[in-house]
């Protein structure tokens, strides 16, 4: 299965008027940046350059802490893995990697200041409202990747728009966890045999386990534990590597696994399924976008796993200068694969595309290395970036061609093994399949007002419940004299309403002649009478107390 894979991908190396003025914008900013630095041979930039054999071995020893632990930290506070290597008087270019490693550097001409500062701005205001410019300006969005993401915002927006940071929102903890997992033995020891080989001229992973290889190691690992299924593959190392660059190793794992379930599903599964069905896709489409090449590469009976295997499952990263690497990736985290498919086809065009450059492609073997050996103008960051977005290829092609060929593929070769998710095209697809967290509302008066504070409109402080009213007046009126005793009429009123369950046994008898006289007789009655008055009086306050509390609970 290593095996396999791992020659799978060792093959070749406002309004209308707002958005018209962006789109003149991007084709105006590629030419500003016309002498921006030709493109090198894949060694100059450090990710195909061999590397010397034990020089940097990635073993799990030299990840591990040793004798000389100590010895290694004093040398990391020189302040980059180059320098601890004997690289400190190396040049290093603004992306990293170390000058003059097997070339003279390129003339680069940089974004003016100011341009660059207010890129940033409007940056910052998008990742600060980015719901709200993902639902309603999303082509705004769209235009300013094109013209690319300032270099201080681009890890973060990277991270917008995959998705990444919403996965990370939903998994807290997830990347600490697999990271303090132990791993599978047999991945572990294919990832350490990689390390070394990932960009080893840039200062991030020049260093024998140094921090950036330990990051990578981290996060490849991390991802053979989160999909135990799918496991490592090759190509995995520098996409991994190109996002480490540009963000820690848990933003970085995160965005690797939205490159892998959603922009490019089943491109690393076992059988390598998915990236062939891909190549048949583009060949397909090179037959309307360069029938020339279409029918040299027909002829010469070339399949296109040969040359553009690497190019779709690295995403150019060891193809294209640095700075088109860049650009090509704003563009891919932004509208997906077609970008990849674009880049594709506009180096097939301008490879194989006319009969002056097909003198040179007499057979399979001149074809090939015209296509490892690609012009240094068609991959230049401004020619490249302005054909591929001027490129008609949509998503509604590639996915009307890839049920042509999925329809083929089942005819010819039965059913496919590996049950992929369906490919998302890009961030606003993504972003609907997968919305991020949004808090709950909660209601906010206008109003506050303190706890013993009174209603707007009430006078004074709230009056007492009805039960405590009563009895004050009740206390108060017995204090000072004036009832005796409890009127009768109430009396009778509350035995009525208690009814069978509290009877007023205890109250006597209702005699005309006795009531007429009883203010005469008041003053001689003895004590057992007013015992049976304080009786009647004290069952009246219970029967009283008790009906209002069975009315308030009613």
């Amino acid at each position: 299965m290593d095996a396999a894979r791992g020659r799978g991908v060792g093959g070749v190396g406002g309004g209308p008027e707002a958005e018209a003025a962006e789109v003149a914008e991007v084709a105006a900013g590629a030419e500003a940046a016309g002498a921006a630095r030709m493109a090198k041979s894949r060694g100059e930039n450090g990710p195909r350059a061999p590397a010397t054999e034990g020089s940097l071995s990635g073993t799990r020893e030299s990840l591990a802490p040793g004798p000389d632990a100590a010895a290694a930290d004093e040398l990391s506070s020189l302040g980059s893995d180059s320098e601890a290597n004997g690289f400190a008087e190396r040049r290093i270019d603004k992306f990293g990697f170390i000058v003059g490693s097997q070339g003279a550097e390129g003339a680069l001409e940089e974004v003016p200041l100011e341009v660059l500062r207010q890129r940033e701005s409007k940056w910052l205001d998008m990742l600060n409202n980015w719901d709200k410019w993902m639902a309603k300006k999303h082509k705004k969005i769209r235009l300013r990747c094109q013209k690319g993401i300032p270099p201080s915002l681009r890890g973060r927006a990277w991270q917008y728009l995959s998705g990444g940071k919403v996965k990370l929102q939903q998994n807290p903890g997830k990347f600490d966890e697999l990271d303090m997992s132990p791993g599978d033995p047999k991945w572990l020891d294919v990832i350490e045999r990689d390390l070394h080989r990932q960009f080893p001229f840039h200062e991030m992973f020049v260093s024998r386990g140094g921090h950036g290889q330990q990051d990578l190691f981290r996060v490849l690992k991390a991802y053979t534990l989160y999909r135990p299924e799918e496991g490592y593959c090759q190509a995995q190392a520098p996409i991994a590597a190109v996002l480490l660059m540009h963000m820690p190793a848990e933003q970085a794992f995160w965005c690797l696994v939205q490159i892998c379930e959603k922009y490019l599903p089943g491109y690393y599964s076992e059988k390598l399924e998915a990236i062939q069905l891909d190549g048949e896709i583009l060949f397909s489409l090179l037959q309307k976008v360069s029938p020339v090449a279409h029918k040299h590469l027909s002829r010469q009976k070339i399949d296109p796993l040969l040359y553009m295997t690497e190019w779709f499952m690295c995403a150019f990263a060891r193809t294209l200068p640095w700075s088109s690497v860049l650009r090509v990736w704003d563009m891919f985290f932004c509208e997906g694969v077609k970008i990849i498919f674009r880049v594709g086809l506009v180096l097939l065009k301008h490879a194989l595309g006319s009969p002056d450059k097909l003198k040179a492609c007499q057979g399979q073997y001149e074809t090939i290395e015209q296509l490892r050996s690609l012009s240094p103008k068609i991959m230049q960051e401004a020619f490249l970036v302005q054909e591929v977005v001027e490129l008609p290829v949509t998503e509604r092609q590639i996915e009307r061609e890839h049920l042509i060929q999925l329809r083929r593929w089942q005819e010819t070769r039965g059913e496919l093994q590996c049950c992929s998710p369906p490919r998302l095209h890009g961030a606003k697809a993504i972003l609907e399949a997968e919305p991020g967290p949004r808090p709950t509302l909660q209601p906010s008066p206008s109003i506050r007002l303190p706890p013993d504070a009174p209603l707007p409109g009430s006078k004074g402080k709230p009056k007492p419940p009805k039960q405590s009213q009563k009895e004050e007046q009740w206390k108060q009126a017995k204090a000072s004299g004036q009832l005796d005793k409890p009127p009768v009429p109430s009396q009778a009123k509350v035995a009525a309403a208690a009814g069978d369950a509290c009877p007023p046994q205890d109250v006597p008898p209702k005699d005309p002649a006795h009531q007429d006289s009883a203010p005469q007789d008041s003053a001689p009655q003895d004590s057992a009478h007013h015992h049976s008055k304080d009786s009647a009086h004290h069952h009246s306050q219970e029967s009283l107390t008790s009906q209002e509390s069975e009315d308030t609970y009613l």
